[in-house]
């Protein structure tokens, strides 16, 4: 039992399949008699005060304020490794991916506008489907296993990285709230310690996780949404300390089972609770989610599969070895799982429930609608190149 609940925890799909746990769970206690529960759970107010000072909010900003900083945290970690050895070192590598990725964030925002333009309220969300879940996406490539080519794995998972880093520019831009430029100032402080750590080499992790957290509640006093605490914080972590050693590294591989297993589960279960009571197949044609669920699906396919094509044939870069114009296409698809990122930049959006079902519902369904869509395409691609590799076999024995 041990052995095998192991190999799962190891397989490169188990973090999407926990994902996808998480947001059943939640949508089935939302629409059962454990709905009020769940709901006043996540009202309630957890408080840390000192002499009446300090941080009081509803559990469900904790989570999305604090639990989330770790996961932004993480995001930070895997940038500055991969732009300093990894995939984006080489700009050769990064331009195709790089390109698709900022394809695959615009054309899903305009068409999300095309359906919301003439509200003003709900037009404050066209960047809900322009993010990609990493978890899901590169968690449904991996059950096609080595039916695609591994260089397929790599562009998607470089897109999803710069797919990332384009959400977390658009929340500091265009999701931060009034600005209190005291609080601004006072982060200085923790940020000249963590550049001093970082040019001095530090081994130890403790003084940075104590800095970024001061950092954390200074940026949310702030008024800049505080997860981006999480990325800045994660860019003063030493790739390599005065002994040879990567805290970096270190603190990546320790983190990510916690973030993957726990964090982001906690996030899905807190935010994927869709009512159903009372929803109609008429709703999910309603601006707001039809605009989610078509940017997702649609948008992220022209997006990421139309700039592709335009870079290759202008013959500005060229497609990874093995991978075919079908195996891009899946991809776009498979972009179009937008399910963690859109829901976090859902709830910087809009802040009543009504508005949050409906972005749960269009979020849902166009993630569904965008794993399964790239699910089929690269198990059919699959299919056909295997079929046609027997072929010449056959021949060859005959």
């Amino acid at each position: 039992m041990l052995r095998a609940l192991d190999r799962f925890f190891r397989h490169d799909a188990a973090g999407g399949v926990v994902l996808m746990v998480a947001a059943l769970l939640a949508l089935i206690i939302a629409n059962s008699s454990l709905s009020d529960g769940y709901h006043a759970l996540l009202t309630k107010k957890f408080s840390i005060l000192l002499d009446g000072e300090g941080l009081s909010k509803d559990l469900i900003l904790w989570i999305n304020d604090g639990l989330m900083a770790i996961f932004f945290f993480l995001i930070g970690l895997e940038l500055k490794r991969e732009m300093m050895e990894g995939k984006l070192r080489n700009p050769r590598d990064v331009l195709l991916p790089g390109m698709a990725a900022v394809g695959g964030m615009i054309v899903p925002a305009l068409i999300y506008l095309v359906f919301n333009w003439s509200d003003p309220v709900t037009r404050g969300g066209w960047a809900i489907p322009a993010a990609t879940d990493i978890a899901f996406a590169v968690g449904v490539l991996a059950l096609l296993g080595k039916r695609v080519p591994a260089a397929l794995k790599i562009f998607l998972l470089t897109l999803a990285i710069l797919d990332d880093l384009g959400a977390i520019l658009i929340i500091a831009l265009f999701y931060t709230s009034e600005l209190h430029i005291d609080y601004l100032f006072l982060a200085l402080a923790p940020l000249a310690g963590l550049l001093w750590l970082n040019l001095k080499g530090t081994h130890r992790i403790a003084p940075i996780v104590l800095l970024g957290t001061i950092l954390w509640v200074l940026v949310l006093k702030s008024g800049v949404h505080a997860t981006l605490a999480g990325v800045v914080t994660a860019f003063f972590v030493p790739l390599k300390d005065r002994y040879g050693k990567s805290p970096l590294h270190a603190l990546e591989d320790g983190l990510s089972p916690y973030v993957l297993f726990l964090i982001v589960p906690i996030f899905a279960f807190a935010n994927a609770g869709v009512v159903l009571t009372g929803l109609t197949f008429a709703d999910l044609f309603a601006p707001l989610p039809l605009g989610i669920a078509a940017g997702l699906v649609i948008g992220k396919q022209v997006g990421v599969f139309g700039v592709t094509w335009l870079f290759v044939k202008a013959g500005w870069a060229r497609l990874p070895h093995a991978v075919t114009w079908t195996h891009v296409y899946g991809l776009a698809c498979l972009a179009g799982i937008g399910f963690t990122m859109s829901l976090f930049i859902g709830g910087l959006s809009f802040a009543d429930q009504a508005h949050m079902n409906a972005v749960r519902l269009g979020v849902l369904a166009g993630s569904a609608v965008s794993a399964l869509l790239g699910f089929g395409v690269l198990y059919l691609t699959s299919r056909s190149a295997a079929g046609a590799a027997e072929l010449p076999a056959a021949a060859a024995q005959n």
